[in-house]
């Protein structure tokens, strides 16, 4: 028998999408029926998420400073408010959680204004700009790097963790075994599609620099944007370098699993799916990320101890090379970074996050919430 229904609204990138459907899975377990608001971008991922329907609402995003465009963007998002009204009116959601990125204000939006309960959820150690505008109206927020402090926001914050897909949960199991010796030795780079071209520029040239025993032993997995795949396969190829370059992997969390390096950026997905696997990672903060988020999550991990923080501006093809062989040489640091990494973890983060959704659609506060967990 159903419990009622939970409306789930986030972006339709993987980073907004993953927690959520990390999340739709808990909730479907506990009896839940969840819906899902997003936007057109979703669809490449719609056909692994576990919702009853999926609603694309319009939006927009604010960054113009044209006032024409201004003016159409806020024209948008009220279409947007209106389109998620009928959803709601609809289908009579408990609870309306948001994931950040701007769809998510037209639901969230129009669920306060009808006093449904809501809360919003904040991967990165730096709020976004979506969550900030829909701080002061939700209920609670549940953060996965966010303090639980005396400020406005952080009086109502939760600190739940990334909540991580069950693929991740499953390749956790998998333990970290250093390669040692002659054997093979499996880097992942990745970095989604703003992120990716540097990698694709920068990480083939410095391998080709790498000692020619340390380059036999390299299998190589590499996101690339997909007018870089062929170069980037060429480029191994004519390294002699075992290499698989995609623009997108349906398997990620199992390649994490079995990488003995991982290379990339450091979104909050990025980041918490790193250490609930435990994998050493040299992190590299996209330099053009809002607000510099990227960096701040990075520096969490690298405070355990998991992953080594190092910014784009520093990173020169030698320098890479020096980092990356260095630690193919060095199987015992590899082993500790993983075990740092897998200490700071959060595998709970979905069930808490659920307790803490349900606890909203029941309308209790955060503070009886938090008593409640404290007892």
């Amino acid at each position: 028998m159903s419990r009622g229904v939970i409306l789930l609204a986030a972006g339709g990138t993987g980073g907004h999408l993953f927690p959520a459907e990390a999340l739709a899975h808990e909730l479907n377990e506990r009896g839940w029926k969840v819906h899902l608001a997003t936007d057109h971008r979703a669809e490449r991922y719609s056909g692994q998420f576990p919702a009853v329907n999926i609603h694309l609402i319009q939006s927009a995003t604010l960054g113009s400073k044209n006032p024409l465009a201004v003016l159409s963007a806020l024209w948008a998002i009220w279409r947007g408010v209106r389109q998620a009204s009928a959803v709601i009116t609809r289908i009579k959601p408990e609870a309306v959680v948001g994931f950040g990125g701007y769809p998510t204000l037209p639901p969230l939006y129009a669920a306060t204004r009808r006093k449904v309960p809501s809360l919003i959820h904040e991967q990165n150690a730096v709020m976004g700009r979506a969550n900030r505008a829909l701080a002061g109206r939700v209920d609670a927020i549940a953060g996965g790097f966010l303090p639980e402090d005396e400020s406005a926001a952080g009086a109502k914050t939760v600190t739940t963790g990334n909540p991580v897909r069950p693929q991740i949960l499953e390749a956790a199991k998998t333990p970290y075994v250093a390669a040692t010796g002659e054997e093979p030795f499996r880097f992942l780079v990745f970095g989604g599609s703003q992120g990716a071209q540097f990698f694709s520029d920068a990480v083939p040239t410095a391998v080709g620099l790498l000692p020619e025993a340390q380059r036999r032993r390299l299998a190589i997995t590499q996101q690339a944007r997909a007018e870089d795949v062929a170069r980037v396969k060429a480029a191994y190829a004519a390294l002699g370098v075992d290499a698989q370059v995609s623009p997108f992997f349906t398997d990620m969390a199992a390649r994490i699993a079995a990488a003995h390096l991982v290379m990339s950026r450091s979104g909050a997905s990025t980041v918490s799916e790193i250490a609930v696997i435990g994998r050493p990672a040299l992190l590299v903060p996209y330099p053009h990320a809002l607000d510099h988020d990227q960096a701040a999550n990075a520096a969490a991990l690298a405070a355990a101890g998991g992953a080594e923080v190092h910014p784009q501006s520093t990173l020169s093809a030698e320098r890479i090379a020096a980092l990356v062989g260095g630690l193919m040489g060095d199987p015992d640091r590899l082993s500790a970074m993983a075990a740092a990494a897998r200490s700071a973890g959060k595998p709970n983060a979905a069930r808490l996050l659920a307790d803490l959704t349900e606890a909203i659609a029941s309308k209790k506060t955060v503070s009886d919430f938090r008593k409640g967990t404290q007892a």
